[in-house]
């Protein structure tokens, strides 16, 4: 049972980096040359696959893109579902 728990604490903590790096990759649009840097690069490598899920859905609101912010949104309601289940089940 703890190593379920500390499984479960690293990916939730795996899951808050990751909502960071969304967070850093919104921030960059306002310096489109950050776009151009090494870190730029790792940075788009690593969201464009999770945020390509929502480029389908109409988000984009009088010239505002808010597809970041329900990507990140939707990665906070999946670890609360996470918790919820572990807790139904483990306690």
């Amino acid at each position: 049972m703890l190593t379920i728990l500390t499984l479960v604490s690293w990916l939730f903590r795996l899951m808050d980096v990751y909502s960071f790096i969304l967070v850093i990759y919104a921030l960059m649009s306002w310096i489109p040359s950050l776009y151009g840097t090494w870190i730029g690069q790792l940075i788009i490598k690593i969201s464009r696959p999770y945020l390509s899920l929502f480029e389908n859905l109409p988000l984009r609101i009088a010239g505002l893109d808010f597809t970041i912010w329900v990507a990140i949104i939707a990665l906070q309601l999946i670890q609360r579902f996470i918790a919820i289940v572990l807790n139904g089940i483990l306690f």
